[in-house]
Parts: C-alpha cells; structure tokens; sequence
C-alpha cells in the first residue's frame, strides 16, 4: 500500500506541471498578438519503470497566458494500479470549500485540496467509472474554487471531445512535440512582444514624452 500511494503521488507531481508550465511566466499580450494555443481534451501516455500511465487531461489559460484551470485524468497499470482525478487552480485559494464541481446542472460534488504551491492548488479524488461515465454524457464541467477574498471563481470547461480522448489512442509522440512546440512558441511571443513594449516605454521616458 505504500508503495502504491508513493508512485500515485509522484505521477500526479508530474501530471500537474503540464499545468504549471503554463504558468511559468508568461507575460501579457493582445489576443491579436498571441500564436493559438493548443486547447480541448487529449490523452498522452507514458512508461515509468513497471508502471504504463496515461492522462486525459484539458487545460485552460487566459489571455495573459496563466493557469485558469486544469484538469487530468490519470490511470496507472501494471506493478501498480490507481486511478486518479485532479484539478489544478491557482494559488491564493480558500482551503476549506475545496473546488465544486458540477457536470451540467447536476448535483455539485466537493473536490478537497491535496496540497498548495506558491504558483498553484491541486484538488484530488480517486477516479471512477461515475465520474468518468458523468463527463461522457454531460455537455458541460463547472469548477468553482474561492480565492483569498472569499469569491467563488466559477470555471466552466466544454466537454465536447472527452469520450473521443479518453477511448481514443494516446497522441503519438510527435503530436506532443508539435503540442509543446507551440506551447513554447506562444510563450517566447509573449516574452518577445512584453520586452518590445518595456523597451518602447524606455525610450519614450528618455525623450521625455
């Protein structure tokens, strides 16, 4: 059992800096400047060790680039086999309400927080088959978490493409490459149009403008 709970742990670890990674920084642009960002659900999957993981998972960004919300559904087998569901917020949450979470307008389900980071929240619960079979016959997911001033933050999340990505084959490798080509492609725009602007400003501040 140990050992069961140490690899599930470390695996969702990993799973949620899919998340992170889009919130590394990424300063803001115009949405007429910004490349398009890969968006809906997809399943990538992976070998660890003895362990073959697989993640279902959808993330959504603002504008700005930073976290919204993220989502995964991983599914461990062979040495070890565990099924786990995660929602990844950001930071500056309430603890105790948790993330609700509502598929339609069915009955709200409260999701516990697992850990807080400086940059983001994860809310985890053991993945079933009623939760799963939800997401195929419902339109629409809404999480809700509260942030530091006690306001609910109220995230709707399509569930148009799930049963395609969770029945469906993994992306090949080379559809994670092309996925996290443009992830860095839309990072390195808004990095590039950020230090265009400052420098703008420098010397509109030197001409005394």
């Amino acid at each position: 059992m140990k050992i069961r709970k140490k690899t599930a742990s470390r695996t969702a670890a990993i799973a949620a800096g899919a998340a992170a990674m889009l919130a590394s920084g990424v300063m803001a642009a115009s949405a007429q400047q910004q490349p398009q960002i890969p968006e809906g659900w997809f399943k990538a999957c992976t070998k660890q060790e003895d362990v073959d993981i697989c993640n279902v998972q959808n993330i959504i960004v603002a504008e700005s680039g930073q976290l919204i919300t993220g989502v995964s559904l991983l599914e461990l087998k062979g040495k070890v086999n565990q099924r786990v569901f995660q929602i990844t917020v950001p930071s500056g949450r309430m603890v105790p309400p948790g993330i609700a979470l509502q598929v339609d307008g069915g009955q709200t389900r409260k999701i516990d927080y697992a850990i807080c980071l400086p940059d983001r929240c994860i809310g985890e619960v053991v993945l079933n088959d009623e939760l799963v079979n939800s997401f195929k016959r419902g339109q629409r997911l809404t999480l809700t978490s509260v942030n530091f001033q006690n306001q609910p933050n109220p995230i709707q999340m399509t569930l148009s493409g799930f049963t395609d990505a969770y029945d469906g084959p993994p992306l090949k490798q080379s559809d994670i490459e092309e996925r996290q080509r443009q992830l860095e492609e839309f990072v390195n725009k808004n990095n590039e149009d950020f230090q265009r602007r400052l420098r703008e400003e420098q010397e509109r501040a030197k001409a005394g403008e």
